[in-house]
């Protein structure tokens, strides 16, 4: 079970990687991984491959913004169902459930301030078990998805001797 924890850990770090690089790297048959990769397919553990991309890099001028969310809840309907009803908003890239002042932890994509404002006052705020919100916008991203977003800096002062 850790070699095959190792796998996946792999595969999260750099999805590009092939079975027989994999095995390689682990110790296990190439058909061994290729067969355990399918089967967590499957199986719903591996979800999607992703690319990271720095879309600031890219000169993309999306807005993001994270939303705490306070809700209340009614007899029979759990966390569960406003967290399910909230992420099929194609706006929201991130929900989580969180323990703290707030319940929910959104981060909400959006072109501009203004329509991330707008989705908040209007798609959010008014759902029945929602009590408040808190947005802040995200003003730069250093690291995303594990991977460091800036390029580290030359150091071009002179060299000074005693």
């Amino acid at each position: 079970m850790v070699i095959m924890r190792e796998v996946l850990e792999l595969l999260e770090k750099d999805a590009r990687l092939s079975p027989k690089d994999i095995a390689a790297q682990t110790g296990l048959d190439e058909n061994e991984v290729a067969n355990f990769i399918k089967a967590m397919e499957a199986r719903g553990i591996i979800k999607r491959y992703k690319t990271v991309i720095d879309w600031e890099k890219f000169g993309d001028d999306s807005v993001y913004a994270i939303i705490e969310v306070s809700v209340s809840l009614e007899r029979g309907v759990g966390y569960e169902t406003i967290a399910e009803r909230i992420s099929r908003f194609p706006e929201v890239v991130t929900c989580m459930l969180v323990s703290g002042d707030h319940d929910l932890h959104l981060v909400i994509k959006g072109r501009t301030m203004k329509e991330v404002a707008f989705f908040v006052a209007e798609k959010i705020a008014p759902l029945n078990q929602v009590q408040h919100t808190a947005t802040h916008f995200m003003l730069r991203a250093y690291k995303t998805e594990g991977e460091i977003m800036f390029d580290k800096e030359e150091d071009t002062r002179l060299v000074v001797h005693p």
